[in-house]
């Protein structure tokens, strides 16, 4: 992925992350709304960039599978 994805994914988490704390604060209902409405639409702007993205790879899904647990796959 090009780095403006990974950018756009990681500003978006911390963006969430920091959203998600001010709910316990005292800050205005109309403020923490823009920001909820800010946050949906980064969530749909990432998601388009990441789907959009030009990334290609020589992996293939029977030889790597999901690659978060090593399995033994039968070669026949």
């Amino acid at each position: 992925m090009k780095n403006t994805a990974m950018f756009l994914v990681w500003f978006t988490t911390i963006f969430l992350v920091v959203l998600t704390v001010l709910a316990s604060t005292a800050i205005g209902f109309q403020w923490y709304f823009l920001l909820v409405i800010l946050g949906h639409i980064l969530v749909v702007v990432v998601v388009y960039k990441v789907l959009t993205d030009n990334y290609t790879t020589d992996k293939t899904f029977d030889k790597f599978f999901y690659q978060d647990h090593s399995i033994q796959r039968n070669q026949d």
